[in-house]
This record gives C-alpha cells, structure tokens and sequence, in this order.
C-alpha cells in the first residue's frame, strides 16, 4: 500500500495552498492547476 505522505504534491496556482494526488487525476495529473473548484471558478474571475 501507499501512504498517504507518500503521494505526489503540488501547489495551488491561485491560493498557493499545497495538495495530494488523487485518484481522479490520475490520467491528467500533469494538467491538473488547482487544489478545488472554488480555485478554478476564482481564477476565471481575475
């Protein structure tokens, strides 16, 4: 099994925030930008 802390992480592009993989971008990880929905949306805005 892998441990949670041993999981790839990234920084947010809006908040700056730290987060984990997740098994649901696991195919576009690399694509992937920010931590939540509530980022995307803000960053559309600005």
């Amino acid at each position: 099994m892998i441990r949670k802390g041993d999981l790839p992480t990234k920084l947010c592009a809006q908040c700056g925030r730290p987060f984990a993989w997740r098994k649901k971008w696991e195919r576009v990880w690399d694509e992937v930008r920010f931590c939540s929905d509530r980022c995307r949306s803000e960053a559309k805005k600005a």
